[in-house]
């Protein structure tokens, strides 16, 4: 009675081969990084949304280009924070009137922080020279992240009123109109 071999064809080799090159990359590339696999295995992990009413502390961060947040500087100030990425392609249709709703809304004491989750400063950075965008930009590295966990999904925007609540709370993509309705709550 003739009895297959567990690797008699060079496809049964190759699968197997396969199989056990993931397993280690797997092994050694998180050790590497630091970092999960995978963005997905990150988003997995994301709180979502903060409920609206309830207070948002952001901690302080360097700036992109220079300068400091400081989360006394919104103190009793409405305070926009918008998480982003370079390759986001729903942030790229959103970021032009975030930076708009940026300007219009300054002189009402509007303060923003836009949050870049990029794997490297430097894409955030580069990204916001190109676009010309004047908001207010930090790298949300992933230790700083453990403090203010970026939520669910990209891009998200919480809007908290000068008494530190928030009053808006959204993933996902917001249309031109929406961005500018935001006006209106603070």
């Amino acid at each position: 009675m003739y009895q297959r071999t567990r690797f008699e064809t060079a496809s049964d080799r190759r699968q197997w081969l396969g199989a056990a090159m993931a397993v280690v990359a797997a092994g050694l590339v998180r050790p590497v990084l630091g970092q999960p696999v995978t963005a997905a295995a990150e988003e997995a992990k994301a709180p979502p949304l903060p409920a609206l009413g309830s207070t948002l502390s952001v901690p302080a961060v360097d700036l992109i280009g220079g300068g400091r947040f400081d989360p006394q500087q919104a103190h009793g100030k409405p305070l926009l924070v918008y998480w982003w990425a370079s390759t986001c392609p729903f942030c790229a249709l959103q970021s032009p009137e975030m930076d708009a709703f940026w300007k219009a809304q300054q002189g009402r004491g509007l303060q923003m922080l836009a949050l870049s989750i990029d794997r490297k400063p430097a894409d955030a950075e580069q990204y916001l020279k190109k676009k010309g965008y004047g908001f207010p930009a930090a790298w949300a590295s992933p230790a700083w992240r453990q403090a203010f966990p970026k939520p669910r999904g990209l891009p998200v925007t919480l809007l908290a009123g000068p008494d530190g609540r928030l009053l808006l709370a959204e993933k996902g993509q917001m249309f031109a109109e929406d961005v500018q309705d935001m006006g209106r709550l603070f």
